[in-house]
């Protein structure tokens, strides 16, 4: 997460969605105000900052807007421009499982992903409640309850969906690609028809908001 008083946005960082290449072109042209929570070099950099904020939730790289209130008000959330990036859900629950194999920290699902398939890493009851209860709605949720997103930047759509952030800051982020997981380009072949569905039913929510297909066109 990037919270920008002097550019006036809150980027909040959903995992799996491409957010460290974002949060990397963002401190790349940081401001001396700029809380940078996560694990980049500049937020690791200022994390002895994060000390001195009392906030109602975990300040941590993937913080929802919820979690900083109290570092700031409802009121003052609003009146940013508060973005996040999403991506095609069976993708991203691709690319999740073959980053949690990849990990050496003490993590309930870094178990259950190195020691199950990933049709049953994906039908495990741990795994189906983790992802129903996070849709990408949820992180963009203030302490009342209120979804406050300026925008939702589609991963695969970035060069489109940029276009308010970029009018915002004045100029347009250049994102590297980082976090790439040891896995297959297409994510279609990690899946049956019957796990597509299953797939299809824990992300109902996001899918049919954001008109995501298990068949995109690619180009």
């Amino acid at each position: 997460m990037i919270v920008s008083p002097g550019r006036g946005y809150i980027f909040v960082h959903i995992p799996k969605t491409g957010g460290t290449s974002m949060a990397l072109a963002l401190e790349a042209r940081a401001m001396a105000d700029d809380i940078l929570i996560g694990d980049t070099p500049k937020a690791r950099r200022r994390k002895g900052r994060l000390a001195q904020l009392t906030a109602r939730g975990r300040l941590w790289k993937h913080s929802t807007l919820a979690d900083i209130d109290g570092v700031l008000t409802p009121a003052e959330i609003a009146g940013m421009f508060t973005f996040t990036l999403v991506r095609n859900p069976w993708d991203r629950l691709v690319s999740y499982y073959h980053w949690l194999r990849a990990q050496r920290f003490d993590h309930p699902a870094v178990t259950l992903a190195q020691s199950l398939g990933f049709a049953d890493f994906l039908t495990h009851p741990q795994t189906v409640g983790a992802i129903t209860a996070n849709p990408y709605g949820s992180y963009m949720r203030d302490a009342g309850g209120t979804e406050r997103a300026s925008a939702y930047l589609r991963l695969e759509h970035l060069s489109e969906d940029i276009a308010p952030l970029a009018e915002h800051l004045g100029f347009t982020p250049a994102l590297p690609h980082r976090n790439r997981s040891a896995r297959a380009a297409d994510f279609r072949g990690y899946y049956t028809d019957a796990l597509a569905e299953h797939a299809a039913a824990l992300c109902a929510e996001d899918i049919a908001r954001f008109d995501y297909r298990f068949d995109p066109p690619f180009h």
